[in-house]
């Protein structure tokens, strides 16, 4: 297990302010899901990694163990990144508080959103979410603790 403490709202809106990237290209994506995927591979972690630019994959990649369908979660929780501009484990974490259906509150079809951790934005410093990067393939809270992991190292955090 990755994580050190069960995450909160607050602690992951300060990983978000504090991992905005300042510059985003093809490149940038790929020494992303790269490193993902080293960090992955050193731990036989059975996950997808996939990073998009605004709705277009632009890396993706399966490790040992993982299936077709973890590509399934990936997407899935890209699209809460997208449509919410937030990580897929706050989103969560929010409709748990608060004691709502995340899919029924805001009439998004199961098959195309979930509230799970392991989607993550990102966003340029200075506020744009230029896209989005997420794991599947481990419980929750550790797909979004490997992403976070990855960008502290990759920005020097």
């Amino acid at each position: 297990m990755m994580h050190s403490s069960k995450p909160t709202i607050e602690s992951v809106k300060a990983e978000e302010a504090a991992l905005q990237v300042p510059t985003f290209h093809y490149d940038f994506a790929w020494t992303l899901g790269s490193l993902i995927r080293q960090k992955a591979a050193e731990r036989k972690d059975p996950v997808a990694v996939e990073i998009r630019h605004g709705n277009d994959v632009v890396f993706a990649t399966l490790l040992p163990g993982a299936t077709i369908d973890n590509f399934g979660w990936t997407r899935r929780k890209c699209a809460v990144v997208h449509r919410f501009h937030r990580s897929s484990l706050r989103v969560r974490l929010e409709a748990e508080a608060k004691g709502y259906d995340f899919n029924a509150k805001f009439g998004l079809p199961v098959t195309d959103y979930v509230a799970s951790g392991g989607g993550f934005p990102l966003i340029l410093q200075g506020g744009a979410l230029v896209g989005s990067v997420a794991v599947s393939g481990l419980p929750d809270i550790d797909d979004h603790a490997l992403i976070v992991e990855s960008l502290r190292e990759l920005l020097s955090i």
